[in-house]
């Protein structure tokens, strides 16, 4: 007999709806909290879900995988293959940075770096990792301790709340942006029902490296079948550098990685010689772990900062010109990359990562093992693009890995030019040239041969051919 089971997800603290609103409203990302049926004997493994949850995932199809030591499940997004394109001999793996969810891949049709790969007849795979988007926790997971953590985040809101709303009380000469409160009001809510959640953000990037992606490799292999058991993978900043740290890890222990390819977009592991504006997460690191914050509630933050970005008088406009470059991104694509893609991140992750700011880049927990060290010992053909006014990931910090990776292997372009368009952060996979960037320019594929040639003109050409 069926039992009825809620899905505690991680998507983004947004306000819960019925599921009847869902129909209306495809496409977007509404509820926390998803409600389904499942059979008590079902596998998570093999589960492709076709309810409400479809309503809210714009792929074609949404898979569940275990996340091993630990009460996870990660969301894969599938876009299946056009049958009109050659057939491709690898299934293609997509990885978000940090903080986001699927959907980043996939803001609009005109800009989806999803759709144009599965139109080039490649099998996409977006990779949801644990407290992203659609992962969801356990339903046997016990969320009844962490009262203290609770406490310090739930100060954080409110006096960023009450920051906020005093803020723009003074921008608007007195009266609130219409329905400002309400939205505010209504976030605050929602963060605060998820509280429960957060002991269970409690994991570092090396969680990700050893147990998310090979869990999501390994099933990605099993349902496609390919020939040779090998994926192609496509990482967007913190996605890039889990790809460059699982060569790193394998070319160190002499393991094969599993990975036909790789393109890295916006993506290093040293960002220390660069003009990078991560360099100010640096300040806030001991504060954080002076005071244990569990975790950087990102999207409400940001959804609350949303109206001061892009309307008048513009007070945080400088927020959206670290995203993306100017005229890159409709507003409407940037509104909804910033209110339905964003996450809320552990601290315990955000520390690790600001060993990547440090002399020396991005070391694993125990800080002994210096990821940028090996990464000359792999074999694997690397595309690595970097955005031309990217001020994240600036294209020095991009070639500073890249040099290190064998010539032969490796290729590195900045895509722009000085008559524009521009790349920043995240048009690399959400510009509204992306598509075209992808299908006339970044990658130039030739059916059947089984190689993938880049024609990319640049002083740092290090090599052109790649194994499909």
């Amino acid at each position: 007999m069926d039992t009825l089971r809620f899905e505690l997800s991680s998507a983004s603290f947004t306000s819960a709806v019925t599921a009847s609103s869902l129909h209306s409203h495809s496409r977007y990302f509404f509820s926390s909290v998803q409600l389904g049926r499942v059979g008590s004997s079902s596998p998570a493994i093999t589960s492709v879900s076709r309810t409400t949850v479809n309503e809210i995932c714009t792929a074609d199809e949404l898979h569940y995988v275990p996340v091993p030591n630990s009460d996870w499940r990660v969301a894969l997004w599938r876009y299946l293959p056009s049958p009109k394109a050659p057939k491709r001999n690898h299934p293609l793996l997509l990885l978000s940075g940090i903080g986001t969810n699927a959907v980043t891949y996939d803001l609009s049709p005109e800009c989806s770096f999803a759709r144009s790969m599965s139109g080039s007849g490649f099998d996409t795979w977006i990779l949801e990792l644990r407290g992203a988007g659609l992962s969801s926790l356990s339903v046997d997971t016990n969320l009844g301790k962490g009262n203290n953590q609770q406490r310090i985040v739930s100060n954080l809101l409110e006096n960023f709340i009450s920051v906020s709303e005093r803020l723009e009380n003074v921008l608007d000469g007195g009266s609130k942006i219409l329905g400002m409160q309400d939205r505010l009001s209504k976030r605050a809510g929602d963060f605060k029902q998820r509280f429960e959640l957060i002991p269970h953000y409690n994991w570092d990037f090396d969680n990700y490296l050893e147990e998310d992606v090979p869990s999501a490799m390994d099933y990605v292999r099993t349902q496609t079948k390919s020939k040779d058991g090998k994926l192609l993978a496509v990482g967007h900043s913190m996605g890039g550098i889990l790809l460059y740290a699982l060569l790193s890890r394998c070319g160190f222990k002499g393991m094969d990685s599993g990975l036909a390819g790789v393109t890295t977009l916006a993506s290093t592991f040293d960002y220390s010689s660069s003009g990078t504006l991560l360099k100010y997460l640096l300040p806030m690191k001991e504060p954080a772990q002076a005071i244990n914050l569990p975790i950087m509630p990102i999207d409400t933050m940001l959804a609350m900062a949303h109206p001061l970005m892009c309307r008048p008088p513009y007070s945080l406009s400088w927020l959206t010109a670290n995203i993306s470059a100017p005229q890159m991104m409709d507003p409407e694509v940037i509104e909804k990359l910033v209110l339905n893609s964003l996450c809320t991140v552990p601290v315990k992750l955000l520390l690790q990562l600001t060993t990547a700011v440090d002399h020396g880049g991005l070391r694993d927990r125990t800080g002994t093992f210096c990821y940028k060290d090996h990464i000359s010992k792999t074999n694997v053909p690397i595309l690595a693009l970097a955005g031309d006014w990217d001020i994240i990931c600036p294209p020095d910090a991009v070639y500073d890995t890249v040099k290190l990776i064998p010539e032969h292997l490796a290729t590195y372009k900045v895509v722009g030019s000085p008559g524009g368009p521009h790349y920043g952060h995240q048009d690399l996979i959400s510009g509204r040239t992306v598509c075209t960037m992808i299908n006339t320019s970044s990658f130039i594929y030739e059916s059947y041969r089984s190689v993938l040639y880049s024609t990319f003109h640049s002083p740092y050409r290090l090599g052109t051919k790649y194994i499909l």
